[in-house]
């Protein structure tokens, strides 16, 4: 039996080889990601976190699990919100979370902190453990993105929320296409000379384009069992964040 194909940008491999392919990818990147964000957005991968966090409006005491949560940036504004609280940073890539614990952050909250090696599709967690389930520019390089979401339903507690934030759809042509001149153009370029490392640039850029449109993925969100699924666009939809409530 042939075993089934994902993309890996755009190319098409056995589902097996995926995870070992984006763990490569963050493993070689890790040391430069955080500056890379901020050079590929221009800085505004920041506001666009910020909004994250003022839908989610974190509350004192809440527990949180951030998926594929490398460097930490969501965990520490989360803690920064809630005042006090507990987050959980889970990546698959052992290097991303190294760097989240070199920053100064990671320091301060230090009790207020845990990192994970993990995989999103298999959360090493009890049912019913976490208030809240946030993944960021992660969820496009999970090898079955479904899987990741049904996970994150049955670790979240009843009245628990997930949030995702990811790459999405301009929904005007002409914009898409001046974005994507941009993207093939310039990010792997950025790429080659922040990171030294074109190739991971260019998965990454590959990775946004083949990631489903803002509405299939609500489905998506709908269809691990989520209620008042809802969706906002950011920077007229090169980013966008879904919401969804485990009632």
């Amino acid at each position: 039996m042939n075993e089934k194909t994902t993309h890996f940008g755009f190319q098409d491999v056995p589902e097996s080889e995926k995870a070992g392919r984006v763990r490569g990818v963050f493993g070689r990147v890790a040391s430069k990601y955080d500056v890379m964000n901020d050079a590929m957005s221009l800085g505004i991968h920041r506001i666009w976190k910020d909004a994250m966090m003022d839908w989610l409006a974190p509350r004192t005491g809440q527990r949180l699990l951030d998926v594929a949560g490398g460097t930490g940036d969501i965990a520490f504004r989360f803690l920064k919100r809630a005042g006090r609280g507990h987050a959980t940073v889970l990546d698959l890539t052992e290097p991303m979370l190294d760097e989240g614990r070199k920053r100064a952050e990671a320091e301060q909250m230090a009790d207020s902190l845990d990192w994970v090696v993990g995989d999103a599709m298999a959360l090493p967690f009890e049912d019913n453990s976490f208030d809240v389930y946030t993944i960021s520019f992660g969820i496009r390089n999970v090898t079955r993105p479904q899987e990741a979401l049904n996970e994150a339903f049955r670790v979240l507690k009843p009245g628990g929320r997930l949030m995702v934030l990811e790459f999405s759809q301009i929904p005007n042509e002409l914009m898409q296409k001046v974005y994507d001149v941009y993207s093939f153009n310039i990010i792997p370029r950025l790429g080659q000379a922040i990171a030294n490392d074109r190739d991971s640039y260019q998965y990454l850029v590959e990775s946004i384009r083949k990631f489903p449109d803002q509405e299939t993925f609500l489905g998506m969100v709908r269809q691990a069992g989520f209620e008042q699924a809802k969706y906002r666009n950011l920077s007229v939809g090169i980013a966008c964040l879904h919401s969804g409530w485990k009632i």
